[in-house]
């Protein structure tokens, strides 16, 4: 297969729990074989950050284990946002690239509110920890100015690895506007912060999500066997990734509902609705470079903290005894970020055990992403992708609440590789618009969801 029509695509898809490594068939569009390792932070040095030897290690192991089977006819890069480096002049890190959850950005929340944009500016809600990158880029510089100062370039998360692989640094929107307080969507351009920061020239050049940052260096040739003129794409927000396949084969209004450890809800073509930086609303940005109304709550990680221990073994017996119990949960178990940033989980009625907790929780997932659709205006066929598509009740309620048609896309996390992917240049036809028939849904789904909503809203 020739490098202008490649077959094989390697993706490396660093999300924020798991690392993974996909070989994706282009012409089969599916995934022939994947490879996966926790992403585990370290907590040695001066703040938690994450272990790139280890990552690093996996990927090239993973690359060179792919190559002995298939032929690599390219690579791409996705990852979760809300990280970057700080490399230096020689190519090493000027500093441990953080972990977004570590609370040190919190401790200058008040200086750097002064110096922020607003959320008018950059699509870009005010949000705890180091979920705004610029207020973890503003806190390194203020507590390391002396390792700070070293540093040459800022590589945004797949833009590191992109350049890990190439030696080729560059910028890219996706990332850059992934709530980061960094990019203004609407301009195309980078905020005030930036300028304000004086750290425009630490960013490399923009460049496309799909453009071709160069051949393997000989190192990385040599470690996994590819041909080291293998063309290496500059790479995309994960979120992105998973919207790449829909934005190119369907005609809008529709609705993607990206799950992982996050839940993103975006909105193609919607209702234009003023969005709540509050209620954890915001501005991405597509491959293309067009904004797109989105919502998020960290679903993946709630389902974990709230199964934690529990079967994940559910049956139609349990979750009717749901349904017919009225048994709820209100939001949030993980709490200061979502639709219910406040709230504080809590059941009503008996706290389930068994079958039927899988059941409540599938339930209430599914009703804090319709909230989200509601928030960006989402109208049209709803799509799950990742591992929420394989949770029948999930997408029965969400169904039920959203009152449009709600389709299960690639599960088990896919359609981020695919869509990583189709970077590559795999060119797909536009589809027909999909049938606007609501599936059939139980009523006493609908009347769990008009509870269930009635409750939240006073939670």
């Amino acid at each position: 297969m020739t490098a202008s029509h490649p077959r094989h695509v390697a993706v490396i898809d660093i999300g924020k729990t798991n690392a993974k490594l996909a070989l994706v068939d282009l012409e089969m569009r599916s995934e022939v074989t994947a490879l996966r390792q926790p992403n585990r932070p370290r907590t040695d040095g001066p703040y938690p950050h994450h272990d790139i030897d280890a990552l690093w290690s996996f990927i090239l192991e993973g690359l060179a284990i792919f190559q002995r089977d298939y032929p690599v006819d390219a690579i791409s890069v996705t990852t979760h946002g809300a990280t970057a480096a700080l490399i230096d002049r020689h190519g090493a890190l000027a500093l441990p690239v953080p972990d977004y959850e570590f609370d040190g950005p919190d401790r200058l929340r008040n200086d750097y509110d002064a110096v922020r944009p607003n959320f008018d500016q950059t699509g870009s809600p005010g949000l705890s920890l180091g979920l705004n990158l610029g207020a973890q880029l503003f806190w390194l510089e203020k507590s390391f100015p002396d390792a700070f100062a070293k540093a040459h370039a800022i590589l945004t998360w797949p833009q590191f690895w992109s350049w890990k692989l190439t030696g080729v640094a560059a910028s890219e929107a996706t990332s850059l506007g992934c709530h980061t307080d960094l990019w203004n969507p609407h301009a195309r351009d980078f905020s005030t912060l930036v300028d304000v920061m004086a750290w425009r020239a630490l960013f490399p050049p923009l460049r496309r999500a799909n453009e071709m940052l160069g051949p393997l260096l000989p190192e990385v040739a040599a470690r996994t066997g590819i041909d080291p003129a293998t063309p290496v794409l500059c790479g995309i927000h994960d979120s992105n990734a998973s919207l790449l396949p829909h934005l190119i084969t369907r005609k809008p209004p529709f609705a993607v509902v990206s799950t992982g450890t996050w839940v993103v809800a975006m909105s193609i073509g919607g209702k234009r609705v003023p969005l709540d930086p509050a209620r954890d609303t915001l501005v991405n940005v597509n491959a293309f470079g067009d904004p797109v109304p989105s919502a998020r709550f960290m679903g993946g990680r709630e389902f974990d903290v709230l199964m934690d221990g529990h079967t994940r073994q559910t049956n139609t017996s349990d979750l009717n005894a749901v349904l017919e119990s009225g048994t709820l949960l209100l939001p949030s178990s993980v709490m200061g970020s979502g639709p219910f940033p406040n709230g504080t989980a809590r059941w009503i009625g008996p706290e389930p055990r068994g079958g039927r907790r899988y059941a409540a929780v599938s339930l209430y997932l599914a009703l804090v992403t319709a909230t989200c659709l509601d928030l960006v205006g989402a109208e049209g066929t709803v799509i799950v992708e990742g591992p929420f598509a394989s949770n029948e009740h999930f997408l029965t309620m969400l169904a039920a609440a959203t009152e449009r048609a709600v389709i299960a896309g690639q599960r088990a996390g896919t359609g981020t590789s695919l869509g990583a992917a189709l970077l590559a240049g795999q060119s797909c036809r536009v589809q027909s618009a999909d049938p606007p028939d609501v599936l059939p849904v139980p009523a006493a789904f609908r009347h769990y969801a008009a509870m269930w909503r009635a409750r939240a809203a006073v939670a």
